[in-house]
């Protein structure tokens, strides 16, 4: 019961009393935070000498960080925390009722005090194995800025979750995407740092759009269709994206007190929305990131893996990543063992986006169960059917289970086959970014409608 106590004692920011936010409220933490993120990622930290991860840019927008900044922890506390919880009480190992109130109060005290842990332990991490290294004296003040910084990150997670739109992780990401993409497609500084602008027919660009029309004025067809396929590639995974987002399976319901008056419960084909995919794409980089490290430090590649500019070369960590092979075959410079790659690649994403989708919907409150009481206690049932909490479980149970199961499959592949083709700013980041959006939407959507309609709030409970 003491550790029960600690655990309900922990810092935390307090919920609204409300028990519906206002559209416009939650629309001004929500750009709170957002401004906050930005200002907090342009913060270098104080006593750094060398920041050696920032080969490992191309890792930073799955994380939510900028390497370097005081935020250079980003959400990896927070993700590898949801990551170990999930599977431990999935699998039965750590035996939590996520369905009771109480019981969801115990696992979230449990999340929190994890992620304290992976805050301090990937702090230190990252300045005693030389990723942020700190000049002489200023070790405990570097590692004391990432702590700041992590907890700086965890607390506003928790604002966005409380008084926000969606969650942190989600808003992180996007902001780190939406920036990084329109630095893909505009940017003009090359890559020595001159402004291409200035001398456009000599200084190659770093912006697609300039690189495209840098490489008619040069007549340079490698140079054209590379660019071009980078984005097309990136619209036509916009596009999928969004055509599979809308699909959907509809149950039937009727108002148990408005006789004629019926709804359709929508489940989703993403059931567990984008979660999975970002638990995925967050481990993936803290097993490359964590592998770059190691290697930083012993001098030397592992079994984890190799890297060479950033990238892996060798090791696990190669055969979780993946290769442009669209950029490959275009450049002539494609192997046969990027094939391979891109097997291991899909299926490492395929196969654990199910497990977590599984386990996020089961400790979420998604389940058949769960949805079944929100059901009933909002006044609405089966029409045909018994008014049985038990009866439209079992219904449920039919769709729920293997939507989850389908969607997390192909929320995987989805995101594997964005990263092989290549897109601007890596297609997992594209796919995450797009869903995130789509779901950001429909959220103020609904919130708005329900603030102009008040009548519907009664309707709908």
């Amino acid at each position: 019961m003491e550790f029960r106590n600690i655990l309900q004692n922990l810092p935390e920011v307090r919920a609204p009393i409300e028990k519906r936010l206002s559209f416009n409220k939650k629309f001004k933490w929500t750009l709170i935070i957002l401004a906050s993120f930005f200002v907090l990622s342009n913060i270098p930290l104080y006593g750094l000498s060398r920041n050696a991860l920032e080969r490992f840019e191309f890792l930073s927008i799955i994380l939510g960080t900028d390497f370097g900044s005081i935020i250079s922890l980003g959400i990896g506390p927070i993700v590898m925390a949801s990551i170990i919880l999930q599977l431990l009480v999935g699998s039965q190992i750590l035996k939590i009722d996520t369905k009771t109130e109480e019981g969801r109060k115990y696992f979230q005290g449990l999340q929190k005090l994890l992620v304290f842990f992976f805050i301090i332990f990937e702090a230190l991490i990252y300045v005693l194995m030389g990723g942020l290294e700190a000049l002489p004296g200023f070790t405990l003040i570097l590692v004391f800025q990432l702590i700041l910084g992590g907890l700086a990150i965890m607390f506003m997670d928790e604002v966005v979750s409380k008084w926000g739109f969606g969650s942190g992780i989600s808003l992180f990401i996007i902001a780190g995407v939406g920036w990084r993409l329109f630095a893909g497609l505009f940017q003009f500084i090359g890559i020595n740092g001159e402004n291409c602008l200035l001398n456009f027919y000599s200084t190659p660009c770093a912006g697609q759009i300039w690189i495209i029309i840098q490489s008619i004025l040069k007549g340079d067809p490698t140079q054209l269709f590379n660019a071009s396929a980078v984005i097309i590639i990136t619209i036509s995974i916009f596009l999928l994206v969004v055509w599979a987002q809308s699909l959907k399976v509809e149950v039937p319901l009727s108002y148990e007190r408005l006789r004629g008056y019926g709804i359709r419960w929508p489940l989703s084909f993403f059931y567990s929305s984008v979660i999975p995919v970002i638990l995925v794409s967050a481990l993936a980089a803290n097993i490359q990131l964590f592998a770059g490290l190691i290697e930083n430090y012993l001098g030397r590649p592992t079994l984890l893996g190799g890297f060479s500019a950033g990238q892996p070369i060798s090791g696990f960590a190669y055969w979780l990543s993946s290769t442009n092979i669209v950029n490959a075959l275009i450049t002539g410079s494609f192997q046969s063992s990027f094939f391979l790659q891109a097997i291991t690649h899909t299926i490492f994403y395929m196969a654990l986006s199910a497990v977590f989708a599984v386990f996020w919907v089961k400790t979420s409150g998604m389940d058949a169960s769960s949805q079944a009481r929100n059901i009933m206690s909002s006044g609405l049932q089966l029409p045909g059917f018994r008014k049985d909490e038990r009866v439209l479980e079992s219904i449920l149970n039919r769709y729920i289970m293997p939507l989850t199961i389908m969607g997390g499959i192909a929320v995987g592949l989805l995101a594997s086959v964005a990263n092989i083709l290549g897109a601007l700013t890596g297609g997992t980041s594209i796919l995450l970014a797009v869903m995130i959006t789509y779901q950001l939407y429909q959220n103020i959507a609904q919130q708005h409608v329900a603030d102009m309609h008040p009548i519907l709030k009664k309707l709908t409970g």
